[in-house]
C-alpha cells in the first residue's frame, strides 16, 4: 500500500502524518521532495534558488521524484508506505506547464508508479487566512491565500485526471474527526 497525504500549507499533513506513526510503526514513511540523500541535495538546490528557471526547478524536483520511486517506493513496495506528498503537489505547484503536460513526465519520472490511497486535506479560503494569521509565514505562505487555494484546486485536477482512489477530507474538522477518517479509508471502510 502506497498511501499519499496531501494538502497545501496549514492543512495539517504534519499532525496526521505523527498520528499515523503511532497507530503504524510498522509502516514505512517517507517524503517528497527530499525523501533520499539525493533528494536532499536535489531539495536543496531548487528551495534556495540554484535553478534560475522554472522549467530547471521543475526538473529538479522531478529528478527527486525519479529517485524517490526508486530507491523508497519500489524497494519497499510489499511494506505499507506513507509519504507527506507525492508527483500530485509536484504537478500543483509546477506553474511551467499545463497540468497535462506535467502529468506526462511525472508519469515518465515516477515510471507509472502510483499511489493506491491518496489523502487530500482541503482548507477554505477563510480557514486558510485565519491558520496563516496563526503563524509566521514562509516564502511559499507570503504569496497569498488566492495562489494557496489555486495549488490546492490543482491538486484536485491533478488527482481527478489520474482516476486515483482518494478521498478528499475538510481540513477545518477536529483532529481526531480527521484522523478517523484517514483510518477507515486507509483500512478500506
Amino acid at each position: 500500500m502506497y498511501v499519499v497525504i496531501e494538502g497545501i500549507d496549514t492543512a495539517g499533513k504534519s499532525t496526521q502524518l505523527e498520528l499515523l506513526k503511532e497507530k503504524l510503526p510498522y509502516a514505512i514513511f517517507t517524503k517528497e521532495p527530499g525523501g533520499t540523500p539525493l533528494g536532499i541535495k536535489l531539495r536543496t538546490m531548487a528551495l534556495n534558488g540554484e535553478a534560475k528557471s522554472k522549467i530547471a526547478e521543475m526538473f529538479l524536483f522531478m529528478a527527486d521524484r525519479a529517485e524517490h520511486i526508486e530507491e523508497v517506493i519500489k524497494k519497499y513496495k510489499n511494506d505499507t508506505i506513507i509519504s507527506d506528498r507525492s508527483m500530485i503537489s509536484g504537478i500543483a505547484y509546477a506553474s511551467a506547464l499545463s497540468i497535462d503536460e506535467l502529468i506526462n513526465l511525472n508519469l515518465i519520472a515516477t515510471n507509472n508508479t502510483l499511489p493506491s490511497h491518496v489523502i487530500l486535506l482541503e482548507l477554505t479560503p477563510n480557514e486558510l487566512k485565519f491558520r496563516l494569521s496563526q503563524k509566521e509565514n514562509d516564502s511559499i505562505e507570503l504569496r497569498g491565500i488566492d495562489y494557496l487555494i489555486n495549488i490546492q484546486n490543482r491538486m484536485k485536477e491533478t488527482i481527478k485526471r489520474l482516476n486515483i482512489n482518494h478521498i478528499i477530507i475538510d481540513a477545518s474538522l477536529k483532529i481526531e474527526e480527521i484522523e478517523k477518517k484517514i483510518e477507515d479509508f486507509i483500512n478500506g471502510e
